[in-house]
């Protein structure tokens, strides 16, 4: 690959999910009902919260607020990737491109935290019930959240103007349906040995780090739920949790299962269908995780319908 000016680079090529011209209109279906059902689903979540004050607390408080980052998580992408096949295009600015990720790195490092806090939230009803109301109080629930709010920030600011120092490339393509911080690191002329160590390292403390925390604070929610002495008292506590660890169970999976399957094959098409999961789906899939096992979202959810 020939060296390119850095200050030349106007724009990158999105190659997305495939090349095949008969796959478009299905690809634009599918990826346009699932922003459709992304949005009205996390929409009627914080509607459902803010309408009802009996939902007004802190498990509800953060559920909104993982339901408005879903939204914009998946707005990051899904809108441009639908832009590209109804123009039949593939081009995206280079201030797009840095624009998405910088987006897009933000979103996804808010959904990890909110989870984190989440996480913590069931902690505390679960294993400090009489202290849950004085611990988990609005000042600390909105605190919670802007702190994740401010590292999520910075450290996408971080990674994105890394982004801006490196020189690209004649070859601009990106095997991915929207700009990945390591597809386009990939694309440098320059080392990028510098760029590559922060995204490693913020990965294993930005993910593994809140990763840990749940771990452990499940960890500890199992042993209080197990000196529970009556089978009723069990299930109530346990059913808690479920709808939060399958969301996490299913974020994870998908993201870790991504990456690691991406690495084993490296092959970029089959890497960019497996981003599908973690960017599309689970964000679509979260509303009808908490709203099908939860009597109090149904309820409130009939009432806002109803009136």
């Amino acid at each position: 690959m020939e060296p390119g000016n850095g200050t030349q680079i106007s724009e990158f090529l999105l190659l997305g999910l495939s090349q095949a011209l008969e796959l478009q209109s299905l690809i634009f279906g599918l990826f346009l009902s699932m922003y459709l059902i992304t949005v009205l689903g996390n929409l009627l979540i914080i509607l459902a919260v803010s309408s009802d004050s009996h939902l007004h607390t802190p498990m509800y408080f953060f559920l909104s607020n993982l339901s408005l980052v879903d939204i914009c998580f998946t707005s990051t992408t899904v809108p441009k990737t639908l832009w590209n096949i109804q123009t039949q295009s593939k081009v995206i600015t280079y201030e797009g491109c840095i624009t998405q990720m910088y987006f897009f790195i933000l979103f996804a490092g808010l959904d990890d935290f909110i989870l984190t806090v989440m996480a913590y939230d069931r902690y505390v009803a679960i294993c400090q019930p009489l202290r849950y109301t004085v611990i988990m109080n609005p000042r600390l629930c909105g605190l919670l959240v802007l702190v994740s709010w401010i590292m999520s920030v910075l450290n996408s600011l971080l990674e994105s103007l890394m982004v801006l120092g490196l020189p690209f490339c004649s070859d601009l393509e990106i095997p991915q349906f929207f700009c990945e911080l390591n597809q386009v690191i990939q694309l440098a002329c320059s080392d990028t040995f510098l760029n590559n160590t922060i995204m490693y390292f913020s990965a294993g403390l930005l993910g593994g780090g809140p990763l840990a925390g749940i771990l452990y604070s499940y960890s500890k929610i199992l042993s209080s739920i197990c000196g529970i002495p009556s089978a009723q008292g069990k299930y109530k506590a346990f059913s808690t949790c479920v709808s939060h660890l399958s969301v996490v169970s299913l974020f994870y999976g998908t993201s870790l299962g991504v990456y690691l399957s991406s690495g084993a094959t490296h092959n970029a098409q089959s890497s960019a269908t497996a981003s599908v999961m973690y960017t599309v789906v689970t964000p679509m899939l979260n509303p009808f995780i908490y709203s099908l096992r939860n009597k109090d979202i149904k309820r409130a959810l009939q009432r806002c319908l109803g009136r």
